[in-house]
């Protein structure tokens, strides 16, 4: 027998209060009755069985409202609860430490802070006493994330891309499209250039050439007044000449100050292993477009810088900041890739190191070498290095503000 609505109403409101007071095997009982019934969906008879009777529309002011009877939430007591672990004074000690080298996030900051240690408690400044080096040294990344994420102000901004392509001599370098997990050995770098040109690409403007090593994420990076043969075959002899470690290949992009006689010529004399990545295909250099951003945009700006003396500044700057990224800055490296079940491609990482970690781990580096970069880094002081990038910094900052707003726009 099918019952009217009028009927439904008086049965519902009857059930309702039968119910909401019965237990949970109880409450199922009364649902399943109620449903064979009235014809109800469970669904819909769940919400009306308990709804009914809380809600009702009033108007006032002209106004449709609805108006819910709920219990009464009860207010948290003040206190309880597990007591926190890191107090104001680990927090500003950590926000000190993060500010001063360039934001980083919690999983690289983490391992910088157990690697710096030592010079971070000398120096008075970041306000590290005896108990908030125990908590520092002991704070995960996670933590450090939730604690400065109040803090995190992330500003994102896109250059422009000036590579002109080299057609001349593509057929002399071979294409490489990736390194294999075997080929990544110390020595081959991946190199590209960034501009320096603002807005526009009009008229001579700075550039960096970045350098970095496919195996540890070692950089090197160098400043150009232009990008003419000469400036990019001299600096990279220059990186050559400074490397503590042998050069034995470079991958480039199809730009033609990358394709040209000169570092054709340079490579063989210097049996330095010359490749090229695909026309459009930015992924195949994706080590050094990484780099592009995180160091090179993260340290210097998308400004215009188009003077000798700029250029000169940006060499002095770079003499700082690299030698603070490759002995101190931990960097996560991808290890390799499995295809899961469902079809979807899972990553893995190694944990964080530092390129000069990862080169003395290496076994494909010679005990000289490594002898060598041991005593380099122990010349080295990260606040130090850090303090002497941020004055160049100001310099380069001075030197482009002398010059006033606007590029000169091109005649005819």
């Amino acid at each position: 027998m099918r019952l009217d609505m009028r009927t439904k109403r008086k049965l519902t409101e009857v059930t309702a209060t039968r119910y909401r007071r019965a237990s949970k095997k109880g409450k199922g009982k009364i649902l399943d009755e109620f449903c064979q019934n009235t014809g109800y969906n469970r669904k819909y008879a769940l919400h009306i069985l308990c709804n009914w009777g809380l809600t009702q529309w009033v108007k006032l002011e002209g106004k449709n409202l609805k108006l819910k009877a709920q219990t009464p939430k009860k207010s948290r007591k003040p206190g309880g609860g597990r007591p926190p672990t890191y107090g104001m004074a680990e927090i500003q000690a950590l926000r000190r430490i993060w500010e001063f080298f360039d934001y980083q996030c919690g999983k690289l900051l983490a391992p910088f802070i157990r690697l710096a240690m030592g010079f971070l408690q000398k120096d008075k400044s970041f306000g590290i006493t005896e108990p908030i080096k125990k908590k520092l040294l002991c704070i995960s990344a996670a933590t450090i994330d939730r604690r400065l994420r109040g803090h995190k102000k992330k500003l994102w901004a896109r250059g422009r891309s000036t590579t002109k392509p080299g057609k001349l001599l593509k057929s002399q370098i071979p294409v490489r499209t990736f390194f294999s997990w075997d080929e990544r050995k110390p020595g081959f770098f991946e190199m590209d250039c960034v501009s320096h040109c603002a807005d526009s690409s009009y008229g001579q403007f700075c550039s960096t050439l970045c350098l970095t090593d496919v195996f540890s994420g070692w950089v090197e990076l160098a400043s150009l007044i232009n990008r003419a043969h000469s400036w990019v075959k001299k600096a990279i002899q220059q990186i050559k000449d400074h490397l503590p470690f042998p050069l034995r290949g470079l991958d480039g992009d199809n730009g033609g100050e990358f394709i040209n006689t000169q570092l054709l010529l340079w490579c063989r004399q210097n049996n330095v292993q010359l490749t090229r990545g695909r026309s459009y295909r930015k992924n195949d250099n994706c080590f050094v477009e990484q780099k592009n951003g995180d160091v090179v945009r993260k340290a210097v700006g998308h400004h215009r810088y188009d003077t000798p003396e700029e250029a000169q500044a940006l060499c002095e700057l770079y003499s700082f900041l690299c030698p603070l990224t490759n002995y101190f800055y931990p960097s996560i490296k991808i290890i390799g890739k499995t295809r899961l079940a469902s079809g979807k491609v899972k990553k893995h990482y190694d944990r964080p190191k530092t390129p000069f970690q990862r080169l003395l781990e290496s076994d494909d580096i010679s005990v000289t070498v490594k002898e060598e970069l041991k005593r380099r880094a122990a010349e080295l002081n990260p606040i130090a290095l850090k303090r002497l990038q941020d004055a160049a910094l100001q310099k380069l900052l001075w030197l482009h503000s002398r010059k006033g707003p606007g590029v000169p726009e091109p005649q005819g």
